[in-house]
């Protein structure tokens, strides 16, 4: 009994690993900040409430998708090879079907909580993510993941879509945010695993062109990306000067951190990179939220 206990308790934690929780848990909060800044006064907790589920289970079903997909590949990576389908807990097949089940569960939460643009954009970024990226460019190219970026840039998309139903200009830019951090955040973790990369044929950047010239890239993405994170303060009236203030603090530091890492292309130094472009994210996403819910106090 307490071994058929054990064997349960171990599968429902593999189902969660497969998820891939850390990742969600930012795309998360990027769905979130989307709502609010979609939001013409307090976003209705009917469609926070369907975003944080819908995006919950969308993220976690690419994630399974991409875990089942990529067995070989993760296999010879020592940051992935513990995953339950590298070690042969859990079959790729299964990894599939359970992503996929989790996208159709999405799409029925985004579709009846908010709209159908939303429930439809949620499944195209599991879409891009699977064929785009984890298929087609991955394997193939050292720029795969600055086009591949495209999938996990949906998110803030999503949650602006459901709370105003439509696309402009305020909706590109919180897609254009998450599409120029991903070269400079899965850069910096390329330099730190590069070796991974390597075993596992993974044309990365850094493996290709070297850890200098990929510093040098993440530089300009960031710059670039300092000019549309500032910029959206004159774009949005949904933003203040909290998120003016708080966002070029922390572009300026995301620039340091980068001038530092081409100065020093230690594993150490994107470390501290990769560890800081994951905050940066975050508090800009939450910059957003705190400074649109102070427009309604």
């Amino acid at each position: 009994m307490t071994e058929k206990l054990e064997k349960k308790n171990n599968l429902v934690i593999d189902l969660i690993y497969l998820t891939k929780p850390k990742v969600m848990s930012l795309l998360l909060m990027a769905a979130l900040a989307g709502v609010f800044i979609g939001s013409e006064s307090f976003p209705s907790f009917k469609v926070i409430i369907g975003v944080f589920l819908g995006g919950m289970f969308a993220s976690g079903g690419s994630g399974a998708i991409n875990m089942g997909i990529e067995k070989n590949i993760d296999i010879n990576m020592k940051r992935t090879k513990n995953r339950p389908v590298a070690e042969g807990r859990i079959s790729p097949i299964v990894s599939v079907i359970f992503g996929i089940i989790l996208n159709l569960i999405a799409f029925i939460i985004l579709f009846y909580t908010t709209n159908l643009l939303a429930a439809i954009l949620a499944i195209t970024g599991t879409l891009l993510y699977v064929i785009l990226y984890t298929i087609i460019l991955k394997p193939n190219t050292d720029q795969n993941i600055v086009i591949g970026g495209a999938s996990g840039s949906i998110p803030p998309v999503v949650g602006y879509v459901a709370a105003g139903n439509s696309i402009d200009i305020v909706a590109i830019y919180l897609f254009m945010i998450i599409f120029l951090w991903t070269p400079p955040h899965f850069w910096a973790l390329a330099i730190m695993i590069k070796d991974d990369y390597e075993r596992a044929k993974i044309p990365m950047l850094p493996n290709i062109k070297g850890e200098k010239n990929t510093a040098i890239q993440m530089m300009v993405y960031t710059f670039i990306l300092t000019i549309f994170v500032i910029s959206f303060s004159f774009l949005s009236d949904r933003v203040n000067e909290i998120y003016l203030f708080g966002s070029s603090i922390l572009c300026t530091l995301f620039i340091y951190y980068c001038i530092k890492l081409i100065k020093n292309t230690s594993k150490e130094s994107a470390l501290k990179t990769y560890k800081y472009s994951l905050l940066f994210l975050t508090l800009v996403w939450v910059l957003m939220i705190v400074s649109s819910t102070e427009k309604n106090i």
